[in-house]
């Protein structure tokens, strides 16, 4: 059950800003609750107590520093184009706070890849990171993320724009191409989607 130490007003500030509903405490103790996914945040004086099956719903946007993490994507199809899924790990200082995958439509490799990112993006966001460094075994779409490789398929050019238009959401992001070995969960993950499908 992870503590934090942090002024109550201040928090509930950043909490509601990243549109997570408050309520009042439910004792004369608790200055006031608030509920994001299986996380529970309880505010008292001086301290904040979150509880749940996954407390870094809430503990990413309460931690002083905690706005910066990594962002691992991978996209894999099957037939190029052919069955196609995502996966994709977000990892912080306290090692990886969430972590998703799932069967997409069928695809080629490089639209599985953009969409892996675009999933990976959403999360991040979700989880109130302000800082993000993204890694990805794809060096099609790390460059055309970059400015660096152009395309011609307006397909792949929208994903690039609605990429962009996310990277906004961030104070401060980078994207660079990792060795495969590098990318392993996110992998992996993409994998496990195919054999749940």
């Amino acid at each position: 059950m992870p503590t934090i130490e942090a002024d109550p007003a201040a928090a509930a500030e950043t909490l509601a800003a990243a549109g997570v509903e408050l309520t009042d405490g439910n004792t004369p103790h608790e200055r006031w609750r608030a509920t994001r996914g299986d996380a529970v945040a309880v505010a008292y004086d001086d301290k904040i107590v979150v509880q749940g099956s996954n407390p870094d719903n809430l503990t990413l946007l309460l931690r002083e520093g905690a706005g910066r993490g990594y962002l691992y994507f991978d996209g894999a199809s099957r037939g190029n184009p052919g069955e196609a899924a995502i996966g994709w790990v977000i990892v912080t200082g306290d090692g990886i706070a969430a972590e998703g995958s799932r069967r997409i439509d069928p695809t080629t490799n490089n639209r599985a890849e953009y969409e892996a990112l675009l999933a990976g993006l959403e999360a991040a966001i979700d989880y109130g990171l302000s800082e993000v460094d993204i890694r990805g075994d794809s060096e099609l779409v790390v460059k055309q993320v970059r400015g660096e490789w152009q395309t011609n398929n307006p397909q792949l050019r929208e994903y690039r724009i609605e990429v962009r238009s996310r990277l906004k959401s961030f104070d401060k992001w980078s994207i660079e191409h990792v060795p495969r070995e590098l990318n392993e969960r996110a992998d992996d993950l993409a994998n496990e989607a195919f054999a749940e499908g």
